[in-house]
């Protein structure tokens, strides 16, 4: 029972005492710095069942915790407001317990609890990775640890969008205009290649339409009837047929893409427990149309369609399959989701990593499986995001204007490099040392800028801003983890003891970390339940900021008491860990020295 529940218990018997009244809540704040104080406990929602001045009500249950609660020290009131100070020993015994505690704040998954599977990344095999690509890897892996430190077994996956007009698109311009060339034969990740000819594409496609339009065709004939438009439709079809000519090249230039995918989804620090493929997903679905027409759920137009219709629950009418009996996106949505459950029995809940664009399409989806009757559809979640910009605009991949993620990561390594060099700091390093050092900040500071947004916000991403080393971001947390790795390598005494409680007295910035340390479990927790990384990111900042108000107002090493240092280094130690194991959730390294 952690203190707040302990004070929780005692307070509710405290009014019973002095007033006869039972009270079901008791709202707990932090206390001003203003006042004297840990906690405070707010009066005022207590005055609908307890009659009286909220100075003496205050009072009364004030007195009654400082006898009858050890770890109550003392109290004082102002108006509404009953400030407890806490003694020091409680929070010394209480950072005993937690110093030498490891994997402090995370919880171990239980057998009989059920798995949670999530979604992220998904990506199209016709284009490289980009910046919308990073934010949503980023968010999906960082809730995915967050989950699986709240307790939670979890299951990392992807669905890989391998098929379809886009993919046919590269595959048509590689067999026009790429002479045989391949990654090896050009030195190009695979990605990159078959993103080029996606573009190759769109170049020749729009030539075409300015032809047709210059013939005499509108430009909506022009677009449908463009040559290349209508080879790529005939080359998807011949997918769809078995061709071997065209399965054999669309094996080929998929592969290319995803090893250039392992080469990124590397780099960015992110992985997969299992993949989907969405050339074996995409037939999934139908044998729940014909159950849906069954129990009533779906229903047949004249036209052979079938539909579901919403309007009672506030959607609309949604398609679930064509009148020639072709399955559309919702469909295989269904069906795969149902599959992953076959795979895995012991998942019982989803987390969807997709842009909220796709708000309403997550919407439907999860209240049609409702309706299919499977109960773990009560857990699915869509971890809506907004899109992420740039100061120069919009990103369009057909028209190769979007920010490749291979390059943006390069780039903040190098922009790390410039800013470190000018600090001057780098005595000693060698150069191998030094760039593995840079990718380190460089994508701390990218991850943190991303991560410390509530993923609903839309977000303007700058590099060069999210690279500084003051203020709320990546690298100050690494360089004050970097700062305690050097305290702690000139603490030349034994300080891995445990103290005793009764016999050290805390100076206030060191109680002020204990009680930021206290909070790291229901930080984790909180962050599980909300899917916000913006929550551990956000903790771990304030937990820095106390840390260095702690270092700038006390001597570490340099105490004259030699409990004073122990206390001191130890709490430099837990801090340094717990912004380890923070950064760790949201898939940050932090380097031993900066």
């Amino acid at each position: 029972m952690n203190l707040q529940e302990t004070l929780l218990n005692h307070v509710k018997q405290a009014v019973q005492s002095s007033y006869g009244v039972s009270i079901d809540t008791v709202e707990f704040q932090a206390t001003r710095k203003e006042f004297a104080g840990d906690i405070t406990v707010v009066i005022f929602p207590m005055l609908r069942f307890v009659k009286g001045n909220p100075v003496q009500i205050g009072t009364d249950i004030g007195n009654y915790l400082v006898y009858n609660v050890g770890e109550v020290k003392a109290f004082n009131v102002v108006k509404g407001f009953l400030n407890i100070e806490i003694k020091d020993a409680y929070y010394i015994q209480f950072f005993n317990t937690i110093y030498t505690d490891d994997q402090y704040g995370f919880v171990r998954p239980k057998a009989q609890d059920k798995a949670v599977m999530v979604e992220y990344s998904s990506p199209n095999t016709n284009k490289p990775l980009h910046l919308g690509h990073i934010r949503n890897n980023l968010l999906g892996y960082s809730v995915a640890e967050i989950l699986k430190a709240s307790g939670k077994k979890v299951y990392k996956t992807q669905i890989i969008n391998d098929r379809g007009i886009h993919i046919c698109k590269s595959m048509l311009a590689w067999k026009r205009f790429g002479n045989g060339e391949t990654p090896e034969s050009t030195g190009l990740k695979g990605d990159k290649l078959v993103g080029n000819y996606y573009v190759k594409f769109d170049q020749e496609y729009k030539k075409e339409i300015e032809i047709l339009i210059g013939q005499g065709k509108t430009e909506e004939e022009a677009k449908k009837q463009a040559p290349i438009l209508l080879d790529a439709q005939n080359m998807l079809q011949k997918w769809e047929a078995g061709d071997k000519e065209i399965v054999a090249l669309w094996n080929m230039m998929n592969h290319w893409v995803y090893d250039g995918f392992d080469i990124t989804y590397k780099n960015l620090g992110v992985d997969f427990d299992v993949l989907y493929y969405e050339s074996n997903t995409y037939l999934l679905g139908k044998e729940f149309v014909a159950e849906g027409l069954k129990k009533g759920v779906f229903e047949k137009e004249e036209d052979g369609s079938v539909w579901c219709d919403l309007t009672q629950d506030g959607l609309d009418k949604k398609i679930v399959q064509r009148a020639d009996g072709t399955a559309v996106y919702m469909t295989q949505d269904i069906g795969t989701a149902i599959q992953r459950i076959k795979d895995f029995p012991d998942v019982g809940g989803m987390v969807y990593t997709v842009g909220n664009e796709q708000d309403y399409h997550f919407k439907v989806l999860f209240l049609i499986l409702k309706k299919l009757g499977f109960d773990w559809a009560d857990n699915l979640y869509h971890l809506s995001y907004g899109m992420v910009d740039l100061p120069s605009g919009k990103m369009k991949s057909r028209e190769g204007t979007v920010v490749d993620a291979d390059d943006l990561i390069d780039e903040m390594a190098a922009t790390a490099g410039e800013i470190s060099e000018e600090l001057g700091k780098l005595d000693g390093y060698s150069e191998t040392e030094k760039q593995d050092l840079y990718k380190t900040i460089g994508l701390g500071a990218l991850k943190y800028f991303i991560l410390k947004v509530d993923p609903k916000k839309r977000i303007l991403f700058d590099p060069k801003e999210s690279i500084d080393f003051q203020g709320n971001t990546g690298p100050f947390i690494q360089y004050t983890y970097a700062r305690i790795q050097s305290i702690i390598r000139k603490a030349d005494f034994e300080y891995n003891i445990t103290l005793n409680a009764d016999e050290l007295s805390l100076h206030q910035k060191e109680k002020e970390l204990i009680k930021q340390l206290e909070l790291f479990p229901e930080v984790i927790q909180n962050a599980a339940d909300t899917h916000s990384p913006a929550l551990i990111a956000n903790y771990t900042y304030d937990l820095v900021k106390e840390f260095n108000s702690f270092y700038q107002n006390v001597s570490i090493l340099g105490a004259d008491d030699l409990n004073e240092k122990i206390i001191r280094v130890q709490l430099s130690k837990k801090v340094a860990l717990t912004i380890k194991s923070a950064f760790g959730l949201l898939g940050i390294n932090v380097p031993e020295r900066m």
